[in-house]
């Protein structure tokens, strides 16, 4: 199942895409989809509606971050051993762990604003997971039973700011809209095995990144387990797993995001999101 939300600030309603790709209105069923709907119990109930039975939305609808209140958004640094070579960096032992604001969280379609005096804006297209049952020391085997779904978080990064003071990772990855999220949700049952999976990202049309999941070093399962020994993971809780290489930065000479640029971002089965960068006022 794929889940979304839809509409314009006010009245954004919950759907779903069902098998043939229409977007189906669920809010006869739930008022939003929020992290109460992640519940193990509350989960397990929207994947037994049958999309049949859902009236399909007929006009074009802006979409929206697929989850209202996501929590915690932790990030994987250099989780991907080109990635971290593109960078003239050290493969690393153990994940690198940072995180991004909740400002960060924007939808799909929304545009992206640079920040004032921004030159150095880069993309990191990313598979994020949400979690749907709460733990701590979950051991890698039993790690994804612990994931409701995944989706595409592009982790947006102000290369200059991340770099400043000494190392500002999270100021460099944390200014509004720096975390777009969706087209949608897509349950585990759609992804059973999320170190198989396609990752690319366009701007203007031309590809920046190419790569697979299945390259990363430290796996989705084994990213959650080494998080949730140090801290309880709840439902609604984002982990970012890192990028693939490609990233403006590591270009020569570097390629950073421009008011204009339009980049689009896929993952294989979770869809494909595009927004443009404009100017801050």
């Amino acid at each position: 199942m794929k889940l979304v939300r839809y509409g314009t600030p006010g009245r954004i309603r919950p759907g779903l895409i069902d098998d043939h790709g229409e977007m189906r209105d669920l809010s006869g069923w739930i008022q939003d989809l929020t992290i109460s709907e992640l519940t193990p119990s509350r989960f397990s109930h929207l994947l037994a509606i049958n999309p049949g039975e859902l009236a399909v939305v007929e006009e074009a609808e802006p979409l929206a971050a697929p989850i209202a209140d996501l929590r915690n958004v932790y990030c994987v640094g250099l989780n991907y051993r080109d990635h971290a070579e593109e960078l003239g960096l050290a493969i690393p032992e153990a994940p690198v762990l940072f995180q991004k604001s909740g400002a960060a969280i924007a939808g799909p379609e929304d545009q992206l604003v640079l920040p004032p005096g921004s030159t150095t804006t880069d993309w990191e297209v990313e598979l994020a997971a949400v979690i749907s049952r709460p733990g701590r020391d979950i051991p890698v085997d039993q790690a994804l039973g612990h994931v409701a779904g995944y989706m595409i978080l592009n982790d947006v990064t102000e290369r200059a700011l991340q770099a400043a003071n000494g190392g500002q990772w999270f100021l460099g990855k944390s200014c509004d809209g720096f975390a777009p999220v969706g087209p949608c949700l897509v349950g585990t049952r759609m992804v059973p095995d999320p170190q198989v999976l396609d990752l690319w990202l366009d701007v203007n049309g031309e590809r920046q990144q190419t790569g697979s999941t299945a390259t990363m070093i430290f796996s989705v399962a084994e990213c959650i387990a080494f998080l949730s020994r140090h801290l309880t993971l709840v439902p609604g809780d984002v982990i970012s797993t890192g990028t693939p290489p490609g990233v403006g930065h590591g270009q020569t000479p570097p390629r950073y995001l421009k008011p204009g640029d339009v980049v689009t971002a896929g993952i294989t089965n979770l869809g494909e999101q595009r927004f443009e960068v404009v100017a801050p006022d």
